[in-house]
C-alpha cells in the first residue's frame, strides 16, 4: 500500500496483481496467468490451472516461498520480497516450472509441455517438466538458462543467466546433471552427461563440465580444472561472491599445485 500510494500509476497493477489477493498463492496464480496467457490458453485458464497446482501440491507451497526468499537474501539488486514476486522472471520461470511439474507428475504431458512452452518464450528459460528442482533456487537474471529432462538441482542452488544442465545419451536413460544442495553455477556455464556436481561446489562462468566434481570443489576452465576447495562452513551458493575477495579468501583454499606449467 505504502508503493501504491507513491507511485500512482502502478496502483491498479499493485492492487490487482497483490493486495486484492486473499493469500500468496492466489496472488501468484493471478500474476503468472497473466505473464503465461496466449491466444491459445486465456489468463483465466491459466490461472486455475495454475491454483490447482497450488492447492493440490504442498511442497510446491513451501517452495515458493523458499524460492522467494532465496531470491531476497541471495541478490543484491532485490530490495524486498515485492520486487521478487512482481518482477523477477527467475522466480517467475520457476514457479511455472513447478506447474508443469504437478502436470507432468498427475501424467498430463500434453499440458505440462504447453506450459515449457509458454514459459520459454515468456522468460527465455526452458526447463523440462520432468526435471527435478528441490526448493530455495535462484535463477539470478535467468536468460538462457536451459535444464534438461532428468536433471536434478538440489536445495539451495543458486543458478546465473546461460548456464545449461544438458544431456548426453539417448531417450530413456539418465543423461543430464545431477546437482547438489548449495552449488552456485557462474554465467555461461555449461555441464553436460549423467554427471555428479557435489554440494557446496563453485563451478566459474564460462565453465564446460564434463565429468563428477567432488564437494565444496571450485571448477573453472574449459574443460573444467579444480582450482581449490571451500572450507566446511563455506556456502558459495548464498554469498554469491564469484571473483574473490578478502573475505572469500577466508573459506577457501587454493590448490598449490595449480601454478604449475603457467
Amino acid at each position: 500500500k505504502i508503493e501504491a500510494a507513491r507511485e500512482p500509476l502502478l496502483v491498479s497493477f499493485l492492487y490487482s496483481t497483490i493486495l486484492n489477493h486473499k493469500n500468496l498463492e492466489s496472488a501468484l496464480a493471478f500474476h503468472l496467468a497473466n505473464r503465461l496467457a496466449s491466444a491459445s490458453m486465456d489468463s483465466i485458464q491459466l490461472m486455475n490451472l495454475i491454483l490447482e497446482a497450488l492447492e493440490g501440491s504442498e511442497e510446491f507451497r513451501r517452495s515458493l516461498r523458499a524460492d522467494m526468499i532465496a531470491v531476497r537474501d541471495r541478490d543484491p539488486a532485490c530490495t524486498c520480497l515485492p520486487d521478487v514476486f512482481l518482477h523477477f522472471k527467475g522466480f517467475h520461470a520457476l514457479q511455472s516450472y513447478r506447474v508443469a511439474n504437478f502436470l507432468w507428475r498427475n501424467q498430463r504431458k500434453t499440458l505440462a509441455h504447453y506450459v515449457q512452452s509458454q514459459m520459454s518464450q515468456s522468460f527465455q528459460i526452458d526447463i523440462h517438466p520432468n526435471a527435478t528442482l528441490k526448493s530455495g533456487i535462484m535463477l539470478d537474471h535467468g536468460t538462457g538458462v536451459v535444464i534438461g529432462e532428468t536433471a536434478v538441482v538440489g536445495y539451495n542452488c543458486s543458478i546465473l543467466h546461460h548456464v545449461t544442465l544438458g544431456g548426453s545419451g539417448k531417450r530413456g536413460v539418465e543423461r543430464h546433471p545431477k546437482i547438489g544442495d548449495g552449488v552456485l553455477l557462474g554465467a555461461g556455464s555449461t555441464i553436460l552427461g549423467n554427471i555428479h556436481i557435489g554440494e557446496g561446489t563453485q563451478v566459474g562462468a564460462g565453465t564446460l563440465v564434463i565429468d563428477n566434481l567432488p564437494p565444496k570443489s571450485v571448477a573453472v576452465g574449459v574443460p573444467a580444472k579444480i582450482i581449490g576447495t571451500y572450507k566446511e562452513e563455506a556456502q558459495p551458493s548464498q554469498t554469491m561472491n564469484q571473483v574473490g575477495s578478502r573475505d572469500s579468501e577466508n573459506t577457501f583454499t587454493l590448490d598449490p599445485g595449480i601454478m604449475d606449467g603457467i
